[in-house]
């Protein structure tokens, strides 16, 4: 009976530090530091590309978030070089990583005011107020909407080029990019990672989370009919709206072409 107990008693405390070292091995967990000072950084966005999971760091610089072995993190803050790291078993192990990012260096240019020689009266500066070069339009039976102007040589063009052979038109663009393309729900339902696009214009978090260059990405909105005034102006979660809303189009008449 005594040896039965013992036998119990070693399992469940075997089951119970087999238990934990599951629960930590889909956890990684470190610090981000300032690589001048040393010192802890907040607000640093952590990124899981391959789980499309977001965080960030507290205001000690530490930072929590699910990984697996060779899942890769990738760590972004305004004004410092963006880091990736592959995870191994090490950092799930010990759980002490220790990221420093660095502190990009910008060369200011001259910058030119040009008032609007603005009234104070409401009616009449909203009418010197100068508006986009590129209105947007839709084809009855499609569903997403296209950009014309002159900012937009490709505009016409593209959206006839879409209703006339719309599932060979875009399958050019998402047909070849499958599993990136599948990624684009998953980050749209992410709040840390929308509020980390909704602050950047530089498309390098896009492009890393979607595995593409940022030149790819120019690409895949013109495709998709939107112009150069709306690729050089929108904000990052702005061009995932827009690459998300033609993927969903694209997905639809795929289905019915086949």
């Amino acid at each position: 009976m005594k040896k039965q107990f013992l036998f119990t008693l070693t399992l469940l405390f075997t089951l119970f530090s087999y238990a934990q070292e599951t629960a930590t091995d889909d956890t990684v967990k470190g610090i981000v530091v300032n690589a001048q000072t040393d010192l802890p950084m907040d607000n640093v966005h952590v990124l899981n590309l391959n789980q499309v999971l977001g965080t960030i760091t507290n205001e000690e610089g530490a930072f929590e978030i699910s990984a697996k072995v060779n899942d890769t993190l990738y760590f972004s803050f305004i004004g410092y070089k963006s880091f990736s790291v592959r995870v191994t078993n090490d950092m799930l192990k010990f759980q002490n990583t220790k990221v420093s990012l660095t502190e990009m260096a910008y060369a200011l240019e001259d910058v030119v005011v040009r008032p609007f020689q603005l009234t104070g009266y409401l009616e009449i500066d909203s009418k010197n107020i100068p508006i986009s070069n590129a209105p947007r339009y839709s084809i009855s039976g499609l569903n997403i909407g296209y950009e014309g102007g002159k900012s937009s040589t490709t505009g016409i063009t593209s959206a006839l080029g879409a209703l006339f052979n719309p599932a060979d038109f875009l399958h050019k663009l998402f047909g070849k990019k499958p599993k990136q393309m599948r990624k684009l729900r998953k980050m749209q339902e992410n709040d840390e990672i929308r509020s980390l696009l909704s602050s950047k214009f530089d498309r390098e978090t896009l492009a890393a989370l979607l595995q593409v260059n940022t030149n790819e990405i120019d690409d895949i909105l013109r495709y998709c009919n939107y112009s150069d005034d709306f690729i050089k102006s929108a904000n990052d979660l702005q061009i995932l709206d827009a690459i998300s809303a033609c993927y969903e189009e694209y997905k639809v008449l795929n289905r019915n072409n086949k």
